[in-house]
């Protein structure tokens, strides 16, 4: 009984996504963004994912008040909002044209980073963090001719991954689903010179230790052992929303990675590395991470 209702109600749900996917489709990105993002602001306080909210901006932030952290959420809130609103119009959201730089939504100083990762003849690994809209760093690569791949988590809903994937394949280079067999996925695609990116912000129950914002956690070491296996340049890319539905895309690297007596890449220096980079970008937009996953367990 409880299988036939899940079965049903998964079936409402991929129903009810499809028919958003349509409707927001019709609309403007600048109104479908700031419309979801409204709605998101609202609501979101009142669901159970506020508290985890809550409990994450205490850890890292311990010296704010209960002011600044509900604050701060509701900023989180609105930008998912956001997020959700932006998806069905990426391809219209990203308009940025290397000839005319300053036209677009899109502002970035990386093109010099860019250009040397897309000429340079090597694979490359790319590590990302839940910030701003954290899917337009894949859309750009694509767009403008770097070989790619992206790792994904695919939706438990059958129907709400269908949509998902539909968006996205035709925007992104090589779609990597995380699974089993997703490290050699991984491999491949950089054994044939692509460049590969992901985002390692999360808890990663399989992962190595390291402490973020001062306290030990999981993190997902991929990136560092595939720069052991590879010797390819790392390197970050991070989103910032501005005002006015614009965004910057800031590039950072390549870094020069921790290596073990022997000369390899340390992989838990490496990962511990990462975290940091990727806390420091947190820092500087509390309000636009996504702070509603438990990262500390």
């Amino acid at each position: 009984m409880r299988r036939q209702l899940a079965l049903y109600g998964d079936r409402i749900l991929g129903r009810l996504v499809k028919w958003a996917i349509r409707l927001l489709r019709r609309a403007d990105p600048d109104r479908t963004s700031d419309v979801c993002g409204t709605i998101a602001r609202r609501i979101g306080p009142w669901l159970p994912q506020h508290r985890i909210g809550q409990a994450n901006l205490r850890t890292a932030f311990p010296e704010k008040d209960a002011a600044w952290i509900e604050a701060t959420l509701r900023e989180a809130w609105e930008n998912l909002g956001r997020v959700a609103g932006e998806y069905v119009h990426m391809a219209r959201i990203w308009d940025y044209d290397l000839n005319n730089p300053n036209t677009g939504r899109i502002q970035t100083d990386s093109v010099p980073l860019f250009d040397m990762l897309r000429t340079d003849g090597k694979p490359g690994l790319c590590f990302a963090a839940h910030l701003a809209n954290w899917e337009l760093p894949a859309v750009a690569a694509a767009a403008h001719g770097l070989a790619s791949a992206v790792v994904y988590r695919m939706p438990n809903n059958k129907a709400v991954a269908k949509e998902i994937i539909r968006i996205r394949a035709p925007l992104m280079g090589r779609m990597i689903r995380t699974r089993a067999q997703a490290a050699v996925e991984m491999a491949a695609a950089l054994s044939v010179g692509e460049h590969l990116g992901m985002v390692v912000d999360q808890h990663f129950s399989r992962g190595v230790d390291i402490t973020f914002f001062g306290r030990p956690c999981k993190a997902n070491p991929s990136i560092a052992r595939l720069a052991r296996r590879f010797d390819c340049p790392v390197v970050g890319v991070r989103v910032v929303r501005l005002p006015g539905h614009r965004f910057r895309i800031d590039g950072f690297g390549p870094y020069e990675l921790p290596r073990t007596d022997n000369g390899e890449v340390d992989v838990q220096a490496t990962t511990q590395m990462i975290a940091d980079v990727i806390e420091g970008w947190i820092r500087e937009n509390p309000g636009q991470y996504l702070w509603f996953h438990r990262r500390w367990r």
